[in-house]
């Protein structure tokens, strides 16, 4: 899992790195987003037949729920997500240093100007209350679990071989484009937690706690509730509505090897 997260971290804030140093030279706040979407989808393709590439602890919460997993792997997934973002932070953080130290004039800053802590971790725009950020990543995050939950669900239909993580890849990139003005849609509490950790001991300090009125636990609270709420609408709005129809020995057969895969292996994020 530690891979994954690094994997996903690299490319994602390697995007909003290359940016912000660069003052808006090279690239945009679209590139972030497909950063961040790509990063994901290459993420996904990395580890999907060894661990399932379950990227967020969020949707690793939900298959518990769903009974699809036990809830001795929820933890043990969280544990691995924070250990590779955090270095997946330290890595970028190393790959961009010197840029880093000439855009901030080497002085590590969470606000401002030359602020550099957005880099690795979420922060709420100037007119965003707690309660805002907690609306956001409450809707945001229910979006994803009800997307992510279509995609893997085989009665909606089956999917070509490869087509799901490039699926999730442009889900990420419609939530960013639609929903990421107001703090960076982190949607994971491992992938911001993580960095934030890292930012904190790595000269930025105590303020990546403070900053927004105390901003840093809403990235971690909230996207818990988004995915419970989420899971919950696809569960009783879309899930138990499917018909259900008689199946000969056969396809019950090929029914369950589906579903193996499926959850153990192809499409879990």
């Amino acid at each position: 899992m530690l891979h994954i997260l690094k994997v996903l971290f690299l490319i994602g804030s390697g995007a909003a790195a290359q940016v912000i140093t660069s003052q808006g030279t090279h690239g945009s706040y679209l590139t972030m987003q497909l950063g961040s979407a790509l990063g994901a989808v290459f993420g996904i393709f990395v580890a999907r037949g060894v661990s399932g590439a379950q990227l967020n602890v969020v949707w690793s919460m939900s298959l518990w729920l769903l009974g699809r997993q036990p809830w001795r792997k929820v933890p043990l997934y969280a544990l691995s997500h924070l250990l590779g973002a955090f270095l997946g932070a330290a890595t970028v953080y190393l790959q961009y240093y010197d840029a880093i130290q000439v855009f901030s004039g080497g002085h590590l800053s969470v606000a401002g100007p030359n602020a550099t802590a957005g880099i690795f971790c979420s922060y709420p725009a100037d007119h965003l209350s707690v309660w805002g950020g907690i609306v956001d990543q409450v809707v945001a995050t229910a979006l994803l679990l009800i997307c992510c939950l279509a995609v893997e669900d085989r009665r909606q239909g089956l999917l070509p071989d490869g087509l799901a993580p490039v699926l999730v890849g442009a889900l990420i990139l419609t939530i960013g484009l639609s929903m990421g003005s107001n703090c960076g849609f982190p949607l994971n509490p491992a992938r911001d937690l993580g960095p934030r950790l890292f930012t904190f001991i790595a000269g930025w300090g105590e303020e990546v706690f403070k900053a927004g009125g105390g901003w840093w636990w809403v990235p971690i609270v909230a996207p818990f509730v988004g995915g419970l709420l989420g899971t919950l609408i696809y569960e009783l709005l879309i899930e138990v509505h499917h018909p259900h129809t008689p199946q000969s020995p056969g396809q019950e057969s090929e029914a369950v090897e589906l579903e193996e895969v499926v959850v153990d292996s192809g499409n879990n994020r």
